[in-house]
């Protein structure tokens, strides 16, 4: 589906992308393409992943932040920026300003994850950490640059942001020319808008495909309605492209140029991301898998040619990943988490581990409890959370306790 609106012009071109691509020379990589031969089999078509996981900061972020303020004016820059973010945009700005000698103050939220906030820190950015929500953070951000004259840097809402963000567009044509579909996450839309500026101009028969969290999707009805609208506290594990509202200079080229937007669950983002750190061997963060995870939902959309996933950055927490990963691997059949009623007496419990043996189903954690009002004075309820091999596993599991005389509860 293409979206039309009032405004058939963009308000980035090519030569905007193609200008910035001079001006990121030297300072961010051209970033690897790597091949998947299991997505490449599930879609029936070559899927390669271009891995901006592995730019520089971790996230594409760093080629639209330094875009913007190298395009300063020296008494702008003289002011020093602001920033507002979470995370990538904070890093990005962060190692823009020190390699241009601009003064950095970048506002986060209070419970932002402790290694970005030392990473932001380490860039050369002056952190400070205000609000519980983005917006809070944000609205923080911007009555400082009121106050103080500090040129705020959108993270995605700026002709010159959209323009960086846009040679990735451009590495993508250069490194696999015969690119039939590529697929980009979307928050506030400054990636999907800046490459589909630069892909649509030089190859305007390649589909470009945003793909949005399902809890956080403000795109699909910002497109219904023609102009951008919010969405009510998106909810998303998937922090950047965790945004209510889309831009207004992205929406405007995303609905001139993008082909289609999909949505994607949480559970699909999980997976994803389980699937690039084991068959790709990549650390990817929740965001930046988003287009994996469109891949794995629906594969037969993407055959007849071959596939680019942007995988747009790699910053994740080590404890979200933690649990990211225990939640892919359930999603995925390889983690089964179940509760049942045995006798209290010595032995039960072995008796109960030697029928799990038996199927080879892996115990990673076992807990008892006996203060639950339904239970009877010989009863126990035990909590088990096993390693498994797939759905057809987990099945094995479930009859062999059944056919043992077990009543699993959940």
């Amino acid at each position: 589906m293409n979206y039309r609106v009032p405004q058939p012009v963009p308000q980035v071109i090519l030569d905007d992308v193609r200008g910035a691509q001079k001006m990121l020379s030297g300072v961010s990589r051209v970033t690897a393409m790597e091949g998947s031969r299991h997505l490449s089999a599930l879609t029936g078509s070559p899927v390669h992943l271009k891995c901006e996981n592995l730019q520089r900061t971790g996230s594409f972020k760093l080629r639209g932040a330094y875009v913007r303020i190298a395009g300063l004016r020296p008494e702008q820059r003289a002011a020093g920026v602001v920033a507002a973010s979470a995370g990538n945009h904070a890093q990005g700005v962060a190692l823009a300003s020190s390699l241009l000698g601009v003064r950095s103050t970048v506002f986060m939220p209070v419970g932002a994850p402790l290694p970005k906030v030392a990473a932001t820190q380490d860039y050369g950015a002056d952190v400070r950490l205000h609000g519980q929500v983005v917006d809070e953070t944000f609205l923080a951000a911007q009555e400082y640059a009121d106050r103080t004259g500090a040129v705020f840097i959108h993270p995605f809402d700026h002709r010159d942001v959209i323009a960086g963000q846009g040679t990735v567009g451009l590495e993508i044509l250069e490194q696999c020319p015969e690119v039939r579909t590529i697929l980009v996450g979307i928050g506030g839309g400054g990636l999907a808008a800046g490459v589909a500026v630069a892909v649509k101009a030089l190859r305007p028969d390649v589909r470009v495909i945003g793909v949005q969290a399902a809890g956080a999707a403000a795109y699909p009805p910002s497109l219904r309605a023609g102009h951008p609208v919010s969405v009510d506290e998106p909810m998303t594990m998937a922090d950047g492209i965790k945004v209510g509202r889309p831009g207004d200079v992205p929406f405007n080229i995303i609905a001139e140029l993008v082909d289609d937007v999909r949505t994607v669950s949480e559970d699909a983002l999980s997976s994803a991301l389980l699937l690039c750190l084991e068959r790709a061997k990549l650390v990817v963060e929740p965001a930046g898998c988003s287009p994996v995870a469109a891949l794995l939902a629906e594969p037969e959309l993407y055959g007849g040619g071959p596939v680019v996933a942007v995988l747009s950055g790699g910053n994740v927490d080590p404890l979200l990943l933690q649990r990211i990963l225990r939640h892919g691997m359930a999603a995925a059949g390889r983690y089964l988490s179940l509760r049942l009623r045995v006798a209290d007496r010595p032995g039960a419990l072995a008796g109960l581990l030697a029928v799990l043996s038996v199927v080879d189903a892996n115990v990673l954690d076992v807990s008892h409890m006996r203060t639950d009002p339904r239970l009877g004075l010989t009863e126990v309820e035990v909590e088990l959370h096993l390693e498994t091999k797939g759905p057809e596993h987990c099945a094995e599991v479930a009859r062999s306790l059944h056919g043992a005389g077990y009543k699993v509860m959940s």
